[in-house]
């Protein structure tokens, strides 16, 4: 016989709020249609979990359902373990705040994204490597870098790129990190990515690493040994792409996506590129 449910108390109403509140947190930290559908569908399964567990005498179907539930949940931790690498690491650090504000843009000029695609493109025409982070409001710190590198504060040009990424330099061989406008740091040194270790260079390697535990950021590389060019972001790379193409896709970064827009967005393949 089914049993009716009871009637509800404060303590459930705030447990229904609760879990309410954790849903619409998740779902408005997602961009892409198609996660936000695997979310909706996890979600569906440990709601009707719970129902069948509270409301209806169905011990087997009770346990078919949780253990759907405990293989979705494996299936989700590898297919999103950068995110949930990210979520550790910013509840290790403390970062809680972060986790729970609205996560805005910072905004870079268009004369910002033309500086950085003309010097991209003339540092891949000299076959000069280089590496450039824009931090778009992942907060990044010291901490988040192997090396921070050497502090800046400096006015985006393309002579200071340049500069920067000239061979006979120290800094070179690092990263140089671009936020609100300006150059922050020179030299820095970032983690390495474990994907494709044998297919990349550790400029592409920096890159992908850096983009899997910051979503906010985008990483531009000029291999050393070919000059091309690529873009980074949330740990896939895009190459190989041209100085107008990189322009657009700064731009398309840089400004709020419609999930129309984003749907027909896709993240090309990465072809074998010598080392650089």
């Amino acid at each position: 016989m089914i049993r009716l449910p009871n009637s509800p108390t404060l303590l459930s109403l705030a447990d229904l709020f609760f879990a309410a509140l954790v849903g619409k947190l998740l779902l408005g930290r997602i961009s892409e249609p198609r996660t936000i559908w695997l979310l909706r569908g996890y979600l569906f399964l440990v709601a009707m979990a719970w129902a069948v567990q509270r409301y209806l005498p169905l011990p087997l179907t009770s346990k078919l359902i949780d253990a759907l539930v405990l293989a979705c949940s494996l299936a989700l931790a590898i297919l999103w373990q950068g995110d949930l690498r990210r979520l550790m690491e910013r509840l290790g650090t403390g970062r809680i705040a972060g986790i729970l504000a609205d996560r805005g843009r910072e905004t870079i000029a268009s004369g910002s994204v033309s500086v950085l695609t003309e010097a991209a493109g003339r540092l891949s025409q000299a076959r000069r490597g280089a590496l450039v982070v824009l931090d778009l409001g992942s907060d990044l710190r010291p901490e988040d870098f192997l090396n921070p590198g050497i502090q800046l504060d400096a006015r985006l040009s393309v002579d200071l790129l340049l500069n920067l990424f000239a061979a006979d330099t120290p800094l070179h061989d690092g990263a140089v990190l671009v936020r609100d406008n300006r150059v922050v740091a020179a030299g820095v040194i970032l983690p390495l990515s474990r994907q494709g270790l044998t297919r990349y260079g550790t400029r592409h390697l920096a890159a992908l690493g850096l983009t899997e535990r910051h979503d906010q950021c985008l990483c531009i590389v000029v291999s050393e040994e070919t000059g091309t060019l690529s873009l980074a972001r949330q740990g896939r790379l895009e190459r190989p792409i041209t100085s107008s193409r990189l322009h657009d896709l700064l731009n398309a970064a840089l400004a709020p996506l419609s999930p129309a827009v984003q749907a027909g967005r896709s993240v090309a393949k990465d072809p074998p590129e010598p080392r650089g």
